[in-house]
């Protein structure tokens, strides 16, 4: 249905000529009542006629509609709003739109040009509007509408008085939208461009020809409608073309207030202050102050051009990368481990394929080193709040935590955190946190990277502490380790990726000041590193749990480092080390501690039993209104005394909630209402200090900006009404909460055991591919499923001799598949375009054979009542609904019996044999192992583990099975690391006729 007016009362100024008379015969033509007030002068504001106005209101009238006429200047706004008094009984609508020309440069105008300019377009609106006022004001409802143009917004030259008023009416409305907010009084401004007295002197006719007014008029109409809820706004329109503008506001710059800041500081921060990006959108008065109030209330820790303290600590950098079995060895060659090679201890930091291989716990520094290295050499490293280079910085001192031991390999993010700065005028100490987190989201290690920053202090920081820690006990160590660096030393270290020249070309360390290359103060980190667990931990890297040290001195490649090591108690050793041929520390103020017990891995995050009971007896937002509904239902006064409507509006999580203390009785509830007289913003954390009591607590969230108030600023102050209402009631709405939510209904219970089961699918899934053995012959490909929230992980191997699935873990995979296990439905659909989907919009992530994943593509063929026949038994088993992939892992069947059994009628028919010895297998992924003496005549096989094996073989029961189907070779496996071997290898080499048994 149309927009009507029917019964509206409508003022338009100027409304002779031009838009004015477009928007009269518009509102006119939908029914409302129309004042049509023009003066009936010049466009410069000389003359006087009632000629026009009686036009307008003669075609309003011709069309159907009622109108009368009003010859007054706008400065007599009550004149007109007397008219239409007299004539129709009250106003509803103003449209502002009278107005002049005086165009003259600012140079030339007079007083007079001035003067009158501002009387109409300014004062004049002013007048209008004031007339009106009361009586909108009294019937709770009003539009008015200010004409403001390009000219105003933007400036113009030739028209300052013009430019002024038009935007001094912007200023006018806004001021007006706030004060009629709460009175059902809304203001909009519009800056038309369209062809009129005023646009006709200034341009040409072929685009005035385009620029009717009648483009303008329906904007109007809009915002002056009953059913628009706009106020506030300000519109740009002409030729068809319709848009809303709004205020725009860089972050800027806040110095602090602790001390003076000079022209020269605006100046070095005049890009900062003009750079639009991620601007914001003031919108009240209060988001004016905010950033203003938030340097009073957040005093500034300071810096200079090179040091950004409050940038600092703000702001995070998150790079990632990984690493493996080859970072790590060569990382250990390049601190000097396994010069003996045949030193077994040292052999397990170099050797991947070794049963005990290792990784050197300061290797810890090196991911977060390397990839903050990456960045920089792509040109994409900013430390945020850091501005200088790194021909300004020397690294102090170096601090390293791991959490648990290292894995040999891992993809990793670190988070670099600004922790802090000491101002050593004129230079300064920086130090940057690093936390390293592995895929799974579990920290693993920590760092602090401490860094002298030449000539970057003198901002009037704290110069830190000066004491020296971690000094040497005097008395004599009780370790002392000495140890050569060969003279590739660094050529060798950086390798691991330090690839700053200083440490490999001869020319540019000159240019530095050193005779030679020198070696990196990381790589003799290392070597301390190495020699306090072999002094201290047996070798054993696991109890390492933390290393700090300062850097004293360069050492050079070739020279030999001495460790003195002090034993401050069981966990804390205390080093120092120097160079032997220079007789210098190089290291100093260093501590190593170690762990008591080696610290395991997390385990996957689970929401415990106490965790949820915990979080269901937290005071949550619905209990605290639950508490102010039954307060208010129980104080229907409050309505009279208050007379206010609150909004509000909750983040992380989202909710809204709202007070109604204006209407009927009360009302209190969640969801929004209608035009709210206040509208409170704040994060959930903070819901017990807005509703506790103490009005000092709140103040802190709003001027710290932690709470934000829209609508009627002082109007939030009527909140205190609810200081009445007994605390008790809000732990009793949550007692009610918690007794209503531990009841689980029947329903629950029915749909929960209906509910989808990866134990179904599974279970359905191994009835299809047992049923269709050559399918692994087809297929040729073992799949693995890793499930999270919650987390389960099962396979599918279509590789073996017989297809197999179910719960676990495959040891080596073709393809693994990961996703949350609520996108598992749309997995095993059947629908490739939906599965499609889930990996494009990164919901799955497929590792190994990316390709082969397609093969899945086999189980479209499969029956999906197997999946419900699957359920149907589970039900049947499992009465009290317990979800099967919550229970103990399922065991993959093997086919190590069958296949030793093979071996022994091999070994009966063919005794003869070049193998002398026990040979032992041990299959890792199902805990069994079985025997071959081939001391017997025939060689006999046997059950369990020997007591003592001559060569022992470690593989899984899946390679075992490629093994003795010809599909691998004993050394493709060994080459490929599917095969450990350990004792007589040579022994084992004659295990190769395991192939001749898929002949």
């Amino acid at each position: 249905m149309a927009l009507r007016f029917d019964q509206r009362v409508a003022i338009v100024t100027g409304a002779g000529n031009g838009l004015g008379r477009s928007h009269a015969l518009l509102l006119g033509s939908l029914g409302a009542k129309v004042v049509v007030n023009d003066l009936g002068g010049g466009a410069h504001g000389d003359g006087k006629s009632s000629t026009a106005a009686d036009a307008v209101v003669a075609e309003i009238i011709a069309a159907g509609g009622e109108a009368v006429a009003n010859y007054d200047s706008v400065e007599h706004g009550e004149r007109i709003v007397q008219t239409a008094l007299d004539a129709f009984g009250t106003v509803d609508i103003v449209i502002n739109n009278a107005g002049i020309l005086r165009d003259v440069s600012f140079h030339k105008m007079t007083q007079a040009d001035w003067d009158l300019i501002l009387k109409v377009h300014l004062t004049g609106s002013m007048s209008v509007s004031h007339a009106a006022w009361p009586i909108m004001r009294d019937k709770g409802y009003g539009r008015i509408i200010m004409t403001t143009s390009a000219a105003g917004l933007y400036g113009n030259f030739g028209q300052a008085n013009y430019c002024a008023a038009k935007l001094g009416l912007a200023g006018l409305a806004n001021c007006l939208a706030e004060e009629g907010r709460s009175k059902g009084i809304q203001v909009n401004t519009i800056a038309p461009i369209a062809a009129s007295r005023l646009t006709e002197t200034i341009m040409p006719p072929e685009l005035l020809a385009n620029l009717k007014p009648e483009h303008v008029s329906p904007l109007v109409a809009w915002l002056c409608h009953e059913d628009c809820e706009q106020t506030k706004g300000i519109f740009e329109v002409g030729a068809g073309y319709i848009s809303q503008l709004r205020w725009e506001r860089t972050q800027g710059q806040s110095f602090p207030l602790g001390k003076n800041f000079s022209v020269d500081d605006v100046a070095n921060k005049w890009n900062t202050i003009g750079d639009f990006t991620n601007a914001g959108h003031p919108a009240t008065v209060n988001d004016s102050f905010a950033p203003i109030l938030h340097n009073i209330n957040n005093p500034r820790l300071g810096g200079n051009e090179f040091i950004d303290l409050d940038e600092a600590v703000k702001c995070e950098l998150v790079l990632e990368n990984s690493y493996d079995e080859r970072d790590v060895a060569l990382y250990a060659l390049g601190i000097g481990a396994a010069r003996d090679p045949l030193d077994k201890a040292e052999l397990n930091y170099v050797y991947e394929m070794g049963s005990d291989f290792a990784v050197l716990p300061t290797y810890g520094v090196m991911p977060q080193s390397n990839a903050m290295l990456q960045a920089a050499k792509a040109g994409g490293l900013k430390l945020p709040g850091q501005n200088y280079g790194f021909d300004r910085i020397l690294h102090g001192e170096q601090y390293t935590e791991i959490k648990r031991p290292l894995p040999t390999n891992a993809k990793l993010k670190h988070i670099f955190k600004f922790k802090e700065a000491w101002d050593k005028d004129p230079h300064a100490v920086v130090t940057f946190a690093v936390h390293t987190l592995d895929e799974s989201g579990e920290e693993i290690a920590y760092n602090e990277m401490t860094s002298f920053v030449r000539g970057a202090g003198g901002w009037g920081g704290d110069r830190g502490p000066s004491a020296d820690v971690n000094t040497p006990p005097n008395r004599e160590p009780d370790a002392v380790i000495e140890e050569k660096t060969d003279a590739n030393q660094t050529l060798l270290y950086r390798l691991s990726g330090d690839w700053n020249p200083l440490h490999a070309d001869p020319a540019f360390a000159k240019a530095f000041g050193f005779d030679k290359p020198i070696l990196h103060g990381m790589c003799t980190y290392g070597y301390c590193g190495r020699h306090v667990i072999k002094a201290f931990s047996n070798n054993d890297p696991r109890y390492f749990k933390s290393i700090k040290v300062r850097f004293a001195k360069s050492v050079y490649p070739g020279e030999t480092l001495i460790t003195k090591m002090w034993r401050e108690s069981d966990t804390r050793i205390v080093f120092e080390t120097s160079v032997k041929e220079r007789n210098e520390v190089v290291i100093k103020n260093a501590v190593i501690e170690l762990y008591t017990e080696i610290p395991a891995p997390k385990k996957a995050a689970h929401t415990s039993d106490a965790a949820s009971v915990e979080a269901v007896n937290s005071v949550i937002v619905d209990d605290y209104f639950a508490a102010i509904a039954d307060f208010v239902a129980s104080k229907p006064e409050l309505v009279a005394e208050v007379k206010t409507t609150f909004q509000f509006t909750f983040h992380n999580p989202e909710s809204s909630w709202f007070i109604d203390l204006k209407n009927g009785q009360g009302e209190v509830g969640a969801g929004e209402i209608a035009k709210p007289d206040v509208t409170i913003e704040l994060d959930n954390e903070h819901v017990n200090t807005l509703f506790g009591g103490d009005q000092g607590e709140v103040q802190k969230l709003y001027f710290g900006g932690k709470m934000k108030v829209h609508g009627n600023v002082m109007a939030s102050n009527k909140l205190s009404a609810l200081a009445g209402m007994d605390p008790a009631a809000i732990d009793a709405a949550k007692t009610a909460r918690v007794s209503a939510e531990v009841t689980t209904p029947a329903a629950a219970v029915v749909e929960a055991e209906n509910a989808f089961v990866l134990a179904d699918v599974f279970a359905g899934i191994k009835a299809f591919v047992s049923s269709k053995p050559q399918l692994s012959e087809q297929v040729k490909t073992s799949f693995q499923f890793s499930f999270h929230a919650p987390e389960s992980n099962w396979f599918l191997d279509l590789k073996s001799a017989k297809p197999i699935a179910g719960e676990g873990v495959l040891p080596k995979p073709d393809v693994t598949i990961e996703m949350d296990a609520e996108y598992a439905p749309v997995l095993f659909s059947g629908d490739q375009a939906e599965v499609q989907k889930l990996f494009f919009g990164g919901k799955m992530k497929v590792h190994g054979n990316v390709m082969a994943s397609n093969k899945l593509s086999v189980l479209s063929e499969m029956d999906p009542a197997l999946i419900t026949q699957a359920k149907a038994d589970r039900l049947a088993k499992n009465t009290t609904g317990a979800n099967p992939a919550a229970s103990a892992p399922a065991t993959k069947s093997s086919e190590a019996p069958a296949i030793f059994e093979q071996i022994a009628a091999h070994l009966s028919a063919k005794p003869a044999t070049a193998a002398k010895g026990v040979v032992q297998f041990s299959l890792s992924d199902i805990d069994s192992t079985w025997c071959i003496d081939f001391s017997a005549s025939p060689a006999q096989v046997t059950v369990g583990s020997a007591a003592h094996p001559d060569a022992e073989i470690t593989l899984s029961d899946a390679t075992l099975q490629a093994l003795c189907s010809g599909e691998q070779g004993l050394q493709d496996a060994y080459q490929r690391g599917d095969v450990r071997v350990d004792g007589d290898a040579l022994l084992a080499r004659e295990m190769k006729f395991l192939n001749a048994l898929g002949a």
